[in-house]
Formats: structure tokens, C-alpha cells, sequence
């Protein structure tokens, strides 16, 4: 707990709020989107990385910096290309005047990382954006520099062009809390986007929260007790979604080659956790497991040709499953 609040419940308290004021600043800026919002926030908390899927122009790159800027934490945007390599990212090592070798830190020592069409990059070089993700630390020449937190990867991904792409592996994607779905604006919004981004006026936005007081809730949400229910229906979502085991769904059975792994049931309650605190809960239930789970399960089950053939979607599968 940190030593600002007496108690859990007072630091849960300000999180509540400080979620309702960062909703309201990132919406001088980012107008609809409040699910997006909601997603990328609850993985900052819950130390997660999210994975934005989304066709160009739907302002994903604004998104990230302002949630950065209402943070107050430093952000980088890092735009994958076929021939960017593992040091482009993590940084090198260079000679020196003293004809020493020094490391040059790469744009990855940043708290808030976009990585931009993930996709478009060979696998060698998303390995090492994939390893920081998971060890927080990058290794270069033998030697390990640990990575400033808080530490948060989004990286975005085109469902559109697919040639001269190198898709992420499904053991990859899993490294992913959530996979969110960036859609279309509606006709009200993008009447609002089009007077706010044609005019002279630029709204500014204010910094809601440090570092440290991140890292304090991140901590918090850690703490949030769970019932054996909500644990309970968790975990038989994730085995209801491994296609012929014990557990598993008809519709899985029928419709899926591959299910979800055990950090999905991880990730599941960790997000409910958050999503309840977020919305001033002590204590996640039911509904706030159902709140995450598309955007934790639709990366991690794999569609069998049936399903395909049948042009039946993932997140279709997902909400049977729910």
C-alpha cells in the first residue's frame, strides 16, 4: 500500500476516481472509443500489454499518446518495417572517444511503448520487442538493463493488408493481455472528430497521475481478495474453450482447434480485478470476468476449418461461450 493512502479501501477509492477524471481528459482528445479506453487503462493497472487491431485513420497512435500524456509517463512510438532490426529497438553498442565500448539505449526504454504494424516486421525482431515485454529487462552483449516501470507495450496491427506481413505466432500473441478491436467511429462521433480536428484549437490535457502512484495500484490490484466463484467460473471458461478435453464446450468441440492456455484463467481474473476497482467495486464478481473475457479470449482460440468455411468469427464463438 502506499504510504499516501491508510488504508486499501482509501487507495481503491482514489483509483475509482482517478479512472472517472482520466476517462474525462482523454475524451477532450479521443471522442467514442469509451470501451478502448476502458481496455487499454484496465491493462496499464492490471500490468498487462494490448495488442490494437484496427484498419489506418482510426487515431490509435493519438489514443496512446494521450493516455501517456494524462500518465505523465514517457512514450515512445517505434514503426515496425521489414528491415528494422533487434537493435533499432533495444539499442546497441557503440565505441566511444575513449575507444570504449558504451550501450546506446534504443527507443524501447520508455514507459508507454508503440509498437506500429507489429506485423510488418520479421520475427527476429519481434522476439526481442517480445522478450522485454516478458522480462522487463533487455540483454545486449551479455549484459541485462533492466527497463524503467512502469512498462507497457501496445502494439498495433493492420487486419487489412496482409502481404509482406510476418503474423505473430499464437505462442506470441498469448504474451498479449488483451487483443481489442478498434471499430469505426459512429456518425455522431466523427461529426465531433471532423469539428475538433479542422479547427485552430488544440485541447491540452492534463496529467492525472505519476509514475510511482501507477506502480502503487498496479500493486493494489494485486491485493484485491477474489471469491472461489469468480475463480471458479474463470477457469471453466478457459476449459470450456479446449476443444474434445473434459470440460470443453460442444460448440469448441466443433468449431475450434486450439483453446486457451492457463494465462488466460491468469489474465481473466487479474482484468476482472481491475474492471471492478475501476468501477468503484472492492471485489470482482461474475460480471466483471464476462467484461474482459472477449478481449482476453479472442487471440488465444483457434477457429478449425469448419469454422471457417462457415465464415464463423471468433468473437462469435467467444459470446457462445459466454
Amino acid at each position: 500500500m502506499s504510504q499516501k493512502y491508510s488504508s486499501d479501501k482509501e487507495a481503491a477509492d482514489a483509483l475509482a476516481q482517478s479512472y472517472r477524471t482520466l476517462r474525462q481528459e482523454i475524451g477532450k482528445v479521443i471522442v467514442g472509443q469509451d470501451d478502448v479506453v476502458r481496455l487499454l487503462l484496465t491493462a496499464v493497472f492490471a500490468q498487462g500489454h494490448a495488442l490494437l487491431v484496427g484498419v489506418p485513420g482510426l487515431a490509435k497512435t493519438l489514443l496512446v499518446q494521450t493516455i501517456s500524456n494524462a500518465l505523465d509517463l514517457s512514450f515512445n512510438r517505434i514503426q515496425f518495417t521489414p528491415d528494422l532490426m533487434p537493435s533499432d529497438i533495444v539499442g546497441s553498442e557503440t565505441l566511444n572517444q575513449q575507444r570504449e565500448f558504451q550501450f546506446v539505449k534504443g527507443p524501447i526504454f520508455a514507459n508507454i511503448i508503440l509498437a506500429d504494424e507489429i506485423n510488418r516486421t520479421p520475427p527476429k525482431t519481434q522476439a526481442a520487442l517480445l522478450e522485454s515485454m516478458q522480462e522487463y529487462a533487455v540483454t545486449v552483449a551479455g549484459r541485462r538493463y533492466p527497463l524503467q516501470r512502469p512498462f507497457f507495450v501496445l502494439a498495433t496491427q493492420n487486419p487489412i493488408e496482409q502481404e509482406g506481413t510476418y503474423p505473430l505466432p499464437e505462442a506470441q500473441l498469448d504474451r498479449f493481455m488483451f487483443n481489442i478491436t478498434l471499430d469505426y467511429p459512429s456518425y455522431e462521433a466523427e461529426l465531433q472528430i471532423v469539428k475538433n480536428t479542422t479547427a485552430d484549437i488544440k485541447p491540452t490535457v492534463q496529467k492525472i497521475l505519476h509514475a510511482d502512484e501507477i506502480e502503487a495500484f498496479q500493486h493494489l490490484v494485486r491485493r484485491v481478495p477474489v471469491t472461489d466463484n469468480v475463480i471458479e467460473y474463470a477457469v471453466s471458461l478457459v476449459h470450456k474453450t479446449r476443444p474434445n478435453t473434459e470440460r470443453a464446450a460442444q460448440r469448441a468441440s466443433q468449431l475450434l482447434e486450439w483453446g486457451a492456455g492457463p494465462r488466460a484463467s491468469q489474465h481473466l481474473i487479474l482484468g476482472a480485478k481491475c474492471n471492478a476497482l475501476l468501477n468503484g467495486k472492492y471485489s470482482p464478481d461474475i460480471e466483471d470476468v464476462r467484461a474482459v473475457a472477449p478481449a482476453i479470449l479472442r487471440h488465444r482460440v483457434v477457429r478449425n476449418f469448419k469454422a471457417e468455411a462457415e465464415g464463423i468469427t471468433v468473437d462469435q464463438i467467444v459470446k457462445e461461450l459466454l
